[in-house]
């Protein structure tokens, strides 16, 4: 009843900053939690970074300090913003959204750092 679109993936050097979307569409009531996940080839998908209707937000170790994630409430967008970019943070990034009682996952985005 919900479908998440990623898109804004890409590939990129070191350093370099990249900010993917995922928009939220169909019925989007009571999503009340996002989160970006990703996984690289070989690993399990881990959680990036979430975020609460109310502001709220949690970020891997891995990331924090590099990565932003916001929500557009009133388009139902969700972003990332990931500045200075490390090769491991290539992975495939997935949208991930939230009911109470249901959870929602997009196809996902890819993200590749590399000289």
């Amino acid at each position: 009843q919900v479908q998440l679109v990623e898109s804004g993936g890409g590939l990129v050097p070191p350093g370099a900053s990249l900010r993917p979307s995922c928009a939220a569409s169909g019925i989007i009531s009571r999503l009340n939690v996002m989160a970006w996940y990703r996984q690289a080839p070989g690993k399990q998908r881990e959680l990036v970074a979430l975020i609460t209707t109310g502001g709220s937000t949690n970020y891997a170790d891995s990331v924090k300090g590099r990565f932003t994630i916001s929500r557009e409430q009133e388009t139902n967008t969700l972003y990332l913003q990931m500045n200075r970019l490390k090769p491991e943070d290539a992975a495939v990034y997935y949208c991930n959204a939230a009911r109470p009682t249901k959870m929602y996952w997009g196809q996902g985005t890819q993200v590749t750092v590399s000289s």
